[in-house]
């Protein structure tokens, strides 16, 4: 047998033990894994191995948790910062969890393997999953049959969803990639395959027996193709004028919905409810469970959230909690949470006319810093270890070149799963994490590995060193991200980042970049450099009498004659002002004033048009 088809034999042979077929044990195990072993390290929800098998009490005890509260979630100066509650992350008890996260207990006593073998060994791994839909499918009265339509029921009970809607939707998706077929090489480098059987249909009425619990879907605003359900934050008075934990709005009526924030919850899913139904906490629009996909929404997409740190940003976003840790040494998604997100995204995208770019889906990481003081307490998920390019695939919009060496741009696209720089901090500051795919390219100050990392004056204005932190922004890009070419040195490109060049590996046999075109803004002629913003605020003029006009402060960069970089759009300077809980008090007010969002370091950034000129990014 061939070292690199351990793992489809692995499938056969359980397959056969268990009387499960097989396309039904690969289907299952793709939507988990992608039949990846993550190397026995576990999911953000911890899940094991290909078949994703779960043992939460187990990793939650060795996962680090980055507090949410850091920061005002809100970043809105009309208003005191936001002094939010610290989420808790206590190891539960056996008793305490659901049982979607303990499976791999469960496949122990079916199959006699011990648990830490589960955790580590592929085969015995998916051998685990194999007892568990067998044992079922019994539960359910059906036959062990060799036909997958008969195993719907079995299916939808191993997404461990207590909803009709979530199973269904997770049985759904099984099924198709039963019938479209699949075949990867994992990150073990095992080739695996599963062949299309056009034959392969639901059955749904299975569904009906198993007394899953109904969702209230009749508020949500969700596409049909996921399991959506509404669970509201509150709009509730409290204290001495203070009100939670979001804003009354009219979006898209009294200003446009320009992006797509996605955070990851650094909580457990239980807990990431609890915290949104918290008058005294944070509200966001949409939370997404790990293990099956499922979305609850808790605010309405016309109303504002307090989840991204800027106001700017939340009174023009929507904000997507997803659960997970950014740090956990190898942290992973299952693949129908990307899927159920993905959806999610492409239908609020085309409903609200938000472009699919890193421009405008951004990552919690990428919103700016609204004012300089604001910078370091920026947060910095959903991380290093979220694929994006598997993402935007899923939403139909996977990057690729666009262009050769005169095009004048790059589009970040390292392969993920060989893309593996070095972090530390995961588990300890200082302490190397384990390796892992990742979506970052690290950024030096010249065309060698041995040359510093560029520095942000932003984050450090002593002008300290940049890390290698999980968590430290400074030198990195990410996938997808555009900027312009500031240079070329055999394996070497240089951007522009920060105001400053940047250097980041980008070898032939394994590129992390790709050529692009399009638009970048210089500084108008004569102009030595121009202010760079964090949010993109209306002129004082523009505020009715007896309304303080928010100030319009620049951020420490600049943006320097000789510089170019990309625009992701063009907008007039507006604010939403609502500091009281009576909404009658609550404005929009739009400016004349322009600016052009740019993708200036990291994190996305504003400057005005009047300060600036566009041009093409091709080069001669």
């Amino acid at each position: 047998m061939a070292p690199s088809s351990r793992l489809q034999s692995a499938f056969a042979s359980a397959a056969a033990e268990y009387q499960v077929p097989q396309s039904v044990l690969l289907g299952v195990s793709y939507l988990q894994s992608r039949w990846d072993t993550h190397a026995g390290a576990p999911s953000v929800t911890g899940g094991y191995g290909p078949m994703h098998l779960t043992d939460a009490r187990t990793a939650i005890a060795n996962t680090v948790a980055f507090d949410h509260a850091e920061g005002d979630a809100r970043g809105d100066d009309s208003r005191a910062p936001l002094d939010a509650t610290e989420a808790s992350q206590s190891v539960p008890k056996e008793s305490q969890l659901p049982a979607r996260l303990k499976t791999l207990v469960r496949a122990a006593d079916l199959t006699g393997i011990p648990a830490d073998q589960l955790r580590t060994d592929a085969a015995a791994n998916v051998r685990g999953g194999a007892a568990l839909l067998a044992a079922a499918q019994k539960q359910l009265g059906k036959p062990l049959s060799d036909d997958p339509a008969d195993w719907y029921g079995a299916v939808a009970k191993f997404s461990g969803a207590d909803d009709t809607a979530t199973a269904a939707t997770y049985a759904n998706d099984v099924f198709a990639v039963i019938r479209d077929g699949e075949r990867r090489t994992t990150d073990a480098g095992q080739n695996v395959t599963l062949a299309a059987d056009d034959a392969a249909q639901p059955e749904a009425a299975q569904l009906r027996a198993m007394g899953l619990r109904t969702t209230n879907a009749s508020e949500t605003e969700c596409p049909k193709t996921v399991s959506c359900e509404w669970i509201p934050a509150p709009y509730e008075e409290f204290g001495d004028g203070d009100y939670g934990n979001h804003d009354l709005a009219d979006r898209p009526n009294d200003q446009s919905i320009d992006y797509i924030v996605i955070h990851d919850t650094e909580a457990t899913w239980e807990e990431t409810l609890k915290l949104v139904q918290d008058k005294t906490y944070l509200a966001w629009h949409y939370s997404l469970r790990s293990t099956d996909g499922h979305i609850v929404q808790s605010v309405k997409a016309k109303d504002v959230g307090w989840h991204a740190g800027n106001w700017y940003v939340n009174a023009k976003s929507i904000g997507l909690e997803h659960e997970g840790f950014l740090a956990q040494p190898d942290a992973w998604y299952t693949e129908e949470m990307y899927r159920s997100s993905a959806r999610l995204v492409s239908y609020l995208a085309k409903k609200y006319d938000i472009p699919l770019n890193r421009q405008h889906i951004l990552g919690h990481d990428t919103v700016p810093g609204p004012t300089a003081g604001t910078i370091p307490s920026m947060h910095t998920d959903p991380g290093p270890y979220w694929d994006w390019a598997h993402y935007f695939a899923l939403m139909g919009k996977p990057f690729h070149r666009t262009a050769g060496p005169a095009g004048g741009l790059v589009t970040i696209d390292p392969q993920f799963a060989e893309n593996q720089p070095e972090f530390t901090g995961c588990e300890k500051a200082g302490v190397a994490c384990a390796p892992h795919g990742s979506s970052a390219v690290r950024l030096y100050t010249a065309p060698s590995e041995d040359a510093p990392l560029v520095k942000d004056i932003g984050l450090r204005p002593k002008g300290d060193a940049s890390t290698i932190d999980v968590n430290d922004m400074a030198s990195r890009v990410s996938t997808g991200q555009q900027y312009a070419v500031a240079g070329r040195d055999g394996d070497w490109t240089a951007i522009w980042y920060l105001g400053q060049k940047a250097w980041f590996k980008n070898p032939k046999k394994q590129p992390t970049a790709v050529g692009a075109k399009g638009l970048v803004v210089v500084p108008k002629a004569g102009a030595d450099s121009v202010p760079v913003y964090g949010r993109a605020y209306p002129e004082a003029a523009a505020y009715p009498a007896g309304m303080t006009p928010q100030a319009i402060s620049p951020l420490p960069y600049k943006l320097l004659a000789g510089q170019r970089y990309v625009i992701g759009g063009k907008t007039k300077g507006e604010y939403f002002y609502s500091p009281t809980f009576d909404t009658t008090t609550h404005k929009v007010v739009k400016g004349s004033d322009e600016y052009y969002e740019i993708q200036f370091g990291h994190r996305i950034a504003y400057v005005r048009a009047a300060d600036v000129q566009v041009v093409p990014s091709t080069v001669s």
